[in-house]
């Protein structure tokens, strides 16, 4: 089965995927709790009294729920500030369905630019520094159409004023990104594999 793989730099971002226990703890509990403070501004309500507790149980069960994804789902985390910037990786199969729901998305996501990826050529990266609804966070998106699934980068950050500061990174670490199939010898004899570019 196919699955993700990136070379997130350490000194620059934590994983949650696969980081169980105490370990990245702190960090998942901050990405959960931004995501979801700016879920409820997105709809218009506020911070309901223990969506600290949620966010808490949230990180406990993520790892949990990413590891059953078995490597198509990988979320990092900014080290420096967890609370600031989340970023998630999806292989995601390219049904019809999937095809006719990107079709349909707002005429504000066709604002495209082509973003190469030396493992899975050319794709387009969307970012929306300034958002209309200034209640959505500023946020990037990279997708990549290989035939048979959609690779994408979605990167969600809290704070409109630092969101140029980061995309760099969120750049760097997207090109890094690529699909590993685990194919045993002998099977892959009628497989032929070219470059994406």
């Amino acid at each position: 089965m196919p699955r993700l793989q990136a070379d997130a730099p350490a000194a620059r971002w934590v994983p949650v995927t696969g980081s169980l226990g105490f370990g990245g703890r702190r960090h998942r509990k901050a990405a959960i709790r931004m995501l979801l403070t700016q879920a409820n501004r997105a709809v218009g309500a506020a911070e309901r009294p223990g969506s600290g507790l949620f966010a808490w149980v949230a990180s406990q069960a993520a790892p949990l729920l990413m590891r059953r994804a078995a490597g198509r789902v990988l979320v990092w985390v900014w080290r420096d500030a967890p609370d600031m910037l989340v970023v998630m990786a999806q292989l995601q199969e390219a049904t019809p369905q999937l095809r006719a729901a990107r079709a349909m998305m707002p005429m504000e996501y066709d604002d495209t630019e082509s973003f190469r990826n030396p493992h899975l050529g050319v794709g387009e990266k969307l970012a929306m520094p300034l958002p209309s609804d200034p209640r959505t966070p500023p946020f990037a998106t990279y997708t990549w159409d290989t035939g048979a699934h959609f690779v994408t980068v979605t990167a969600v950050c809290a704070e409109r004023e630092r969101f140029g500061t980061v995309i760099g990174a969120v750049d760097d670490l997207a090109r890094t990104l690529r699909v590993v199939d685990e194919l045993r010898v002998g099977e892959s004899a009628t497989v032929l594999r070219l470059d994406p570019a």
